[in-house]
């Protein structure tokens, strides 16, 4: 490990205890930031609403002054209740489509992520992932605290436990198998991150709006290899929230994530295009392995800061 991301590990990553909420509180208070939480949700009705519910409850209601001013659940497409579940909740509900209109919009993650930023004023961008299972408030409270405790810090990723049913530290097959060793080859200054595609990181409008988005699963690598180019080392943080439970994918969908991946490392390493942006994995079928083709993301959205809309609103 290089011996600058050892002082990082030490200067640069903490534990959500570091910040009791009632200091996080009173700094937010005094210097007037804001905070808008994301949840991008596709067919989560089965837990949307609990995570909608700890944070109205925890970071929003009954506090002197709230942590979240802004808690958006952002609807790719729900076939099932995800809307209802989560407007019920508490939580402001906004359909993709609905968001920059103009512009057709793409599936994927890192669209709706994209796309979020048109949905939301506050000064720091919370993104939670809507899977997850009994979800604590600290999940963004710890990721929110760096950002309003140092104003050096821009991005700060969540780490945790990852326990695969019931073994531990299993979970996270593609970052262990495909992220972390692009990240450790070709940006070994992100080495030190535990968690990098980690769905619940905060980071500063400020940054956000000037970064480019990959709009399917490439978009947690494409944001921190960008912030890093962008901002530096010292102004990415992470802290330690516990453990992350959620829906597992299976290992068809997993391939299908690492392509998105390692396509879009490709494209920062050489900001070329793939001779052919596609995979093939097998299925057994009556008759034996019958080949199916999926596509690989390979789009991107610009920086918000180029995008008209976007610039109308902060005018006026």
């Amino acid at each position: 490990m290089l011996e600058e991301v050892e002082r990082w590990l030490a200067d640069r990553s903490w534990s959500a205890a570091d910040r009791p909420l009632d200091q996080l509180l009173d700094l937010k208070r005094a210097a007037g930031t804001t905070v808008s939480v994301v949840l991008p949700a596709l067919d989560e009705e089965a837990t949307v609403g609990a995570i909608v519910e700890v944070i109205r409850r925890e970071l929003i209601e009954g506090l002197p002054v709230p942590l979240v001013d802004e808690l958006v659940v952002i609807d790719s497409g729900s076939a099932d209740r995800t809307s209802e579940v989560a407007a019920k909740a508490g939580a402001r509900v906004v359909h993709r489509d609905e968001i920059l209109p103009r512009i057709p919009a793409l599936p994927g993650k890192g669209e709706v992520l994209w796309r979020s930023l048109l949905a939301t004023t506050g000064d720091v961008v919370c993104f939670v992932d809507a899977d997850l299972r009994d979800f604590s408030a600290t999940f963004v409270s710890g990721i929110v605290g760096p950002l309003l405790t140092d104003p050096g810090v821009q991005f700060v990723k969540a780490m945790y436990d990852r326990p695969l049913a019931d073994a531990p530290g299993q979970g996270g097959r593609v970052t262990e198998l495909v992220a972390r060793p692009l990240l450790n080859l070709h940006w070994p200054q992100l080495a030190g991150f535990v968690q990098p595609l980690g769905g619940e990181y905060a980071v500063r409008r400020s940054l956000l709006e000037r970064l480019p988005f990959p709009v399917g699963y490439g978009v947690e690598l494409g944001l921190l290899v960008d912030a890093l180019h962008t901002v530096g080392l010292d102004a990415l943080a992470q802290v330690d929230v516990g453990v992350r439970l959620h829906r597992h994918q299976d290992g068809q969908a997993l391939g299908r994530m690492a392509a998105a991946i390692y396509r879009t490392a490709q494209v920062r390493l050489s900001r070329g295009h793939l001779v052919r942006p596609e995979l093939t994995q097998f299925e057994r079928g009556p008759e034996g392995f019958v080949p199916r083709t999926y596509a690989v993301d390979t789009e991107e959205r610009p920086p918000m800061l180029g995008v008209q809309e976007y610039g109308r609103r902060h005018v006026a």
